[in-house]
C-alpha cells in the first residue's frame, strides 16, 4: 500500500492504490535482476555521463537566509543560487 504523505497533491488513496499494485521485491527477484546497462544496452550507450568539472569545484553547506533575499534571487529564474554566489563574491572582494 502506498504511504499517503508520498502521494501526489491531488490524488486520493483510492487513487495510489489502483495503480500500486507492485508486490515487494524477495531476494530471489534481487538476484535475478540485472543492472541497466545489461539489460537496455543500447539505451545505455545513449546517456551521458557528466564529464570532469572544469571550474574549481564548490563546497556543499547549508546556510539560512532571510525569505526576502531567497525570494529576490529565485525570482531571477533558474540559477539564483550561483547569483548569490557570485554577489558573495564580489561583497568579499570589495571587503
Amino acid at each position: 500500500m502506498a504511504d499517503p504523505k508520498h502521494a501526489a497533491p491531488g490524488y486520493t488513496q483510492a487513487d495510489m492504490d489502483a495503480v500500486s499494485n507492485n508486490p515487494e521485491w524477495t531476494a530471489e527477484d534481487f538476484a535475478r535482476a540485472k543492472p541497466f546497462a545489461e539489460a537496455f544496452p543500447d539505451l545505455a550507450k545513449t546517456i551521458r555521463a557528466r564529464g570532469p568539472q572544469r571550474a574549481p569545484k564548490k563546497v556543499s553547506t547549508t546556510l539560512r537566509l532571510s525569505p526576502e533575499v531567497i525570494e529576490h534571487f529565485k525570482s531571477g529564474g533558474p540559477g539564483w543560487q550561483s547569483r548569490i554566489d557570485a554577489a558573495l563574491k564580489d561583497w568579499v572582494a570589495a571587503h
